[in-house]
């Protein structure tokens, strides 16, 4: 495959180029609608570097070659929308208890159920909160853009392998659909020796690696190490973009395409007077709190395209001192910026009457 700087690039190609050029070895994936071109990008560029796609049977089958992979050291990904990451949770559940790394791409559409194809964000829950079983979480990177998606693919395997962790990238399907033009990183240099945790035949002893701890006390131990470091994820890792926000009264705060809309709307409500401004996390897991906190506004407001999941975590933030409203759609629908201004002017008492 040729290497060049610049790219036209939907979201869901630069995610594969970013993966790549991080040095990503396999690709275990089906595809569904918006995240399709994931696996077609994956398909015509792993092969041409050498390196490993297969298209599973199945999501479930996907994501446990995804862990057979993880567990022998290579860096390797998935990706679907929201059914199949449902089918994958008990996969990323035993990822997670295996403390294997890995990175997992979510471009949410319409739900629940079926649903539809057109973009959504109600994945929050299941992708942010350890949507399959047992108490573990995942670092949850929310790109807004198609250089975003690149760039965060290839920072979230050092994550993945820092931390021992699967890496969520969750957007939703205007930001895995919109082309635009990327820069892409210099590749990281050629591969580096298989960590001492992993899975290793030539090595004169072959760890072993499990998610099973029949006795309680050993199956404890592994939960409180595992809280442990998502404290210390929570401390380290939190990642947010801000505009116009350090005099803001009003905060918007938004990721993905909800994200982008709303800093029109603050643009668009400035030039009306009000002191608006916008919070963007780049990280759901960790969530943004630190500097939620130490933002002056006086009234916060969710912007999504969900029944409200991010809201939650926006009141846990601010220990709930402080009103926050919702500006949500659903079923697809986009909120306009013109909805987005009219609606945060009513609901913090600004409108015009």
């Amino acid at each position: 495959m040729e290497y060049t700087n610049r790219m036209l690039l939907k979201g869901n190609e630069a995610v594969v180029y970013g993966a790549l050029l991080a040095g990503c070895e396999c690709f275990f994936g089906y595809p569904i609608t918006p995240a399709s071109e994931i696996a077609h990008t994956a398909a015509r560029c792993f092969p041409k570097l050498g390196r490993t796609f297969l298209q599973a049977e199945c999501e479930i089958a996907a994501i446990n070659m995804v862990m057979g992979a993880a567990a022998n050291g290579r860096r390797a990904m998935t990706a679907s929308s929201g059914l199949g990451i449902s089918l994958k949770q008990e996969g990323i559940s035993y990822l997670s208890g295996s403390e294997l790394p890995a990175l997992v791409v979510d471009i949410t559409r319409g739900g629940p159920g079926l649903g539809n194809i057109a973009p959504e964000q109600s994945d929050y829950f299941q992708v942010v909160k350890g949507g399959g079983h047992g108490s573990y979480k995942c670092i949850v990177l929310a790109p807004a853009s198609a250089q975003e998606m690149c760039d965060l693919a290839f920072t979230a395997f050092d994550l993945a392998e820092k931390y021992r962790i699967v890496v969520y990238m969750m957007t939703d399907g205007v930001i895995g659909q919109t082309m635009e033009t990327v820069t892409l990183p210099e590749p990281l240099p050629g591969r580096r020796e298989i960590p001492e945790w992993a899975l290793d035949v030539t090595r004169p002893r072959t760890n072993m690696i499990s998610s099973i701890y029949l006795e309680t006390d050993d199956l404890e131990a592994l939960n409180i190490r595992l809280q442990e470091k998502y404290r210390r994820i929570q401390q380290n890792e939190q990642r947010s973009e801000l505009y116009q926000a350090g005099d803001a009264e009003i905060l918007l705060v938004g990721y993905g395409i909800s994200g982008r809309l709303a800093r029109t709307a603050v643009a668009e409500l400035r030039k009306q007077g009000v002191k608006a401004g916008l919070l963007r996390p780049v990280t759901l897991f960790p969530f943004p709190a630190d500097e939620l906190r130490r933002l002056p506004a006086k009234q916060l407001i969710a912007v999504e395209m969900s029944n409200g999941q991010m809201i939650d975590d926006v009141k846990l933030a601010i220990n709930c001192d402080r009103p926050v409203h919702l500006i949500n759609r659903m079923g697809g629908n986009i909120p306009g910026v013109d909805e987005i201004v009219a609606r945060t002017l009513k609901l913090t008492g600004m409108e015009v009457k």
